[in-house]
């Protein structure tokens, strides 16, 4: 089944490293992979990716590629624990809970694969695939479900019908073999970086003002890796995201502030609608270490607390 994966799995790879500012000796090191790889040469192939990153190990794309090649493997609970690593560490990249469903769904843990794919379109709710891939695992528990109704009472007419129909449906979806398989895979269909017009502080009211000024303090303190300055535009009933606890949450901001190289966390496209007392702001948000770029749309609902305006709410797409 794996290897029904591997046409897509390889265009993943693709995507993440051209569609991102990979350094030149990496993208070497990529090709020669890819060369390998075309050879039928895996192992050396992952002994090229664990060359880069024995020198870089935190990069996100070295890493993601190694899950890659190591499904190419047939190593599917490596990939897993690399995926796996990869939210760790990058919990805003919706590609690597995709990646990690589509091996769920191989080992029939329907409702893991479920769960990931799930926590993949909260994080980006334009991600096509992982919606084509959640509607897979739809059907495959129905068909669990009639197939259970089925066992206690045979004579159920109307579960047959469903059953067939689900099945009919589900052939060639996540979890089944055959090449209709390899397009479940996790190929990145993430938002492209653009280049969008900054908004202007100079432009619409004094409120609109204030919270643009206090957007780009937020990612300036960010980029400086003040952990003290970035956390203190965060209200006291900050909700985080995905259920996250307030101390998890914080966790997960403070891993890359920690880590040597420099950060820069640019705010483009500005724009501020307010109602009930709140502000709603939404803008798209470049996010450049040495392991990662990123390129988000992003969403902050603002509250008023004295003279400063507080991030209560955070959301990403």
């Amino acid at each position: 089944m794996l290897a029904s994966l591997l046409p897509a799995l390889r265009f993943a790879l693709l995507v993440w490293v051209l569609g991102g500012a990979a350094s030149a000796a990496f993208a070497d090191n990529l090709a020669d992979a890819q060369r390998l790889l075309k050879q039928g040469q895996q192992a050396a192939a992952l002994d090229k990716i664990e060359e880069h990153l024995a020198s870089n190990p935190a990069d996100a794309r070295g890493r993601f590629s190694k899950g890659l090649i190591l499904v190419e493997m047939g190593r599917p609970a490596d990939a897993m624990t690399v995926f796996s690593k990869l939210i760790e560490d990058y919990p805003e990249l919706p590609e690597p809970y995709n990646n990690l469903a589509v091996l769920y769904a191989q080992q029939k843990q329907y409702d893991k694969a479920r769960t990931a794919l799930e926590m993949a379109i909260r994080i980006q709710p334009t991600y096509a695939t992982a919606y084509e891939n959640l509607g897979d695992i739809h059907a495959r528990l129905a068909g669990q479900a009639y197939e259970k109704a089925l066992q206690i009472d045979p004579a159920k007419k109307a579960a047959q019908r469903k059953l067939a129909r689900v099945r009919e449906v589900g052939s060639g979806g996540l979890g089944d073999a055959g090449a209709s398989a390899a397009r479940l895979s996790a190929a990145p269909d993430s938002p492209a970086a653009g280049v969008a017009d900054r908004a202007s502080a100079a432009a619409g009211t004094a409120d609109e003002k204030e919270v643009a000024k206090m957007i780009e303090g937020w990612a300036r303190a960010w980029s400086r890796k003040d952990a003290k300055a970035y956390f203190a535009h965060y209200a006291a009933d900050f909700r985080p995201p995905r259920g996250m606890t307030r101390k998890a949450w914080e966790e997960g901001r403070l891993r890359p502030m920690r880590k040597p190289g420099r950060l820069l966390v640019e705010v483009e496209d500005i724009r501020v609608a307010f109602a009930d007392g709140k502000a709603t702001v939404r803008f798209r948000q470049t996010f450049t270490s040495p392991a990662l770029t990123s390129t988000v749309a992003k969403t902050l609902v603002l509250v008023r607390s004295g003279s400063r305006w507080l991030i209560q709410e955070e959301r990403v797409g």
